[in-house]
């Protein structure tokens, strides 16, 4: 069967998402298409070519591109079967033949064999075909490691799939109600080496939270070391797990570990509570020290805006930025994040929130919510406009850090970008758990290029 798979965003990378099933579903026989329309031209020509199309939704953004490239794709051949599959899966059921969601290769390639019974699939170890990635874009497309004045491709592979913690505002309980898969550590080493041989020199573990396996991890990195000792990686860990974990810091760092993604969120205890973060402010200070003291720099995500945030909170997380040293390690866009309740969201029925919720928004595929505060709709609304156009204006994170500091009411630092190093990045600058900015929901045509 002539089976067409697409993929809409994931943050950078080149999208495993895709490359996995894709891998699985030609072993079974059948001819296979990959299309990233983060960075490749839509050609209907591919639509009349499919039997099937597949869409990976692994992220809100994701799927709220693909919602509007499927409403293309009805009106040119309303016949053709669709899927999507993915966290987001879920969200455009009521759009596509068949939503798909947890691990779906076996449910993808039984709907594919017209036997769609199932639509969620859980294995307690998984060992997949090798990702195809010979049919997506090449790597050095894709997003790169900046680290001082170099760029260097990223590789991205994933040493487990889930999350074992049920954070109320994060999109993965909602599928994996709070279990993980384990990813065989061959396959992930496997994945990790095609995209070496095609020059990648960093890995990224797109793991939910990379040490939820925490004994996995470290044999995949200790093997990745021993294979490839000049690759450097990150990896996203939890606050409570950068401490817990405090000892796998020097091995980590000793195998190559520049830097640890981190959801901070806020710096409002009750905040904190409320999405079940399980971490309080003192261990963010304390995670921080952890990760300095082994030379490993981490790269805090903030979600500032929720409907409890006051101007007050706002002003306080960007005075914890400036007196925990991250500057240099927040994306800019971080400061503007506002909180994302998409259908099924652990958040929904929380009693603090009820009152603020209002109705959903069926073509932006989430809940619509104002603040207990309307000065802080207000400041969110001057800082995505500010953050936004000061970055595609070019200018440096810590001059957008000070005018952000400026617009909350602060004094303005006295830093120079000369002496602020920024810490190594990824050139994409993202996270998914939040309401896509302006620029990234640009109108889709069929026949441009859908920038990331």
């Amino acid at each position: 069967m002539r089976i067409l798979l697409v993929a809409t965003y994931d943050l950078g990378h080149q999208p495993l998402s895709i490359a996995a099933p894709a891998g699985r579903l030609r072993e079974d026989g059948n001819e296979v298409r990959c299309r990233d329309l983060s960075i490749e031209k839509w050609d209907p020509a591919d639509i009349e070519w499919a039997e099937r199309v597949a869409f990976s939704v692994p992220m809100h953004t994701a799927a709220v591109i693909a919602q509007q490239v499927i409403t293309e794709i009805r009106s040119q051949r309303p016949d053709l079967p669709i899927a999507a599959f993915g966290l987001y899966g879920h969200v455009l059921s009521g759009l596509v033949d068949r939503a798909l969601s947890g691990e779906t290769d076996d449910a993808l390639s039984a709907w594919i064999a017209l036997n769609a019974d199932t639509q969620v699939i859980f294995h307690d170890r998984i060992k997949p075909s090798l990702p195809a990635r010979d049919l997506l874009p090449s790597l050095d497309q894709y997003a790169h490691l900046i680290s001082g004045e170099t760029a260097v491709p990223v590789a991205y592979v994933e040493a487990s799939h889930g999350c074992s913690h049920r954070c109320r505002h994060c999109p993965v309980p909602v599928v994996y109600d709070g279990r993980i898969r384990i990813m065989a550590t061959d396959s992930v080493i496997a994945d990790i080496e095609q995209q070496v041989a095609v020059g990648a020199k960093h890995v990224t573990f797109g793991d939910p939270d990379f040490l939820n396996g925490a004994q996995h991890s470290r044999r995949v990195v200790k093997e990745m070391h021993s294979r490839f000792p000049d690759l450097t990686f990150d990896c996203t860990v939890k606050v409570e797990h950068v401490i817990k974990y405090a000892d796998v810091w020097k091995e980590f760092s000793e195998s190559g570990c520049l830097f640890v993604v981190s959801a901070f969120e806020s710096v409002d205890e009750a905040t904190l509570l409320r999405l079940d973060k399980g971490h309080t402010v003192a261990d963010m200070e304390r995670a921080v020290a952890i990760l300095k003291e082994h030379s490993i720099a981490v790269r805090p995500s903030w979600m500032p805006f929720t409907p409890w945030t006051t101007p007050d909170q706002v002003r306080k997380l960007l005075e914890f930025v400036a007196q925990n040293g991250l500057v240099g390690n927040v994306d800019v866009v971080q400061y503007t994040i506002r909180l994302l309740l998409p259908p099924g969201s652990l958040l929904l029925s929380h009693p603090d929130l009820v009152k603020y919720l209002g109705d959903y928004d069926s073509t932006r595929g989430f809940w619509s919510w104002e603040s207990a505060d309307p000065q802080a709709d207000s400041l969110h609304r001057r800082l995505a406009t500010l953050v936004e156009t000061k970055t595609a204006a070019g200018e440096h994170s810590v001059a957008i850090y000070n005018a952000v500091r400026e617009a909350c009411g602060l004094p303005m630092l006295d830093l120079s970008p000369d002496e602020i190093s920024q810490a190594p990045h990824l050139s994409e600058a993202w996270f998914c758990c939040a309401e896509p900015t302006a620029s990234q929901l640009i109108d889709f045509s069929p026949t441009e290029t859908q920038s990331a």
